[in-house]
């Protein structure tokens, strides 16, 4: 029987709150940072982008999406709430976006969209 995969998903933005450029190697540390945990990482590196409202003000953000499909277990959601603190520091954040949603263990390359989980506060 195939173990149960699940997908992590990370937006990190292109600028601080302040609208500075995030420096490339804060981005590309932070891939490294995945690929060597998890022995595989990707990256979507077209631009997204969004807004939010955070008490009263918008914020605008460039973004980029980084992933990792790994074994569905504990200790990884353990890992990802403890990176998102880091990611929030590291990036002058008030907020970091991570999702988690279950992949098929039929086909381990393509994850399913159902029941996405949000690690927010």
């Amino acid at each position: 029987m195939s173990a149960a995969y699940r997908r992590f998903e990370i937006l990190l933005p292109l600028r601080f709150n302040d609208g500075s450029a995030v420096p490339p190697e804060v981005l590309a540390d932070t891939f490294l940072e995945l690929r060597t945990r998890f022995r595989a990482a990707s990256a979507e590196t077209q631009l997204i982008r969004g807004t939010w409202i955070h008490e009263g003000q918008e914020y605008a953000d460039e973004l980029v999406r980084y992933f990792v499909d790994t074994p569905d277990v504990p200790e990884h959601f353990a890992f990802f709430e403890k990176l998102k603190e880091t990611l929030k520091h590291r990036f002058k954040q008030i907020e970091i976006w991570i999702v988690s949603y279950p992949c098929s263990s039929a086909v381990r390359t393509a994850c399913l969209l159902s029941q996405p989980m949000c690690l927010l506060p």
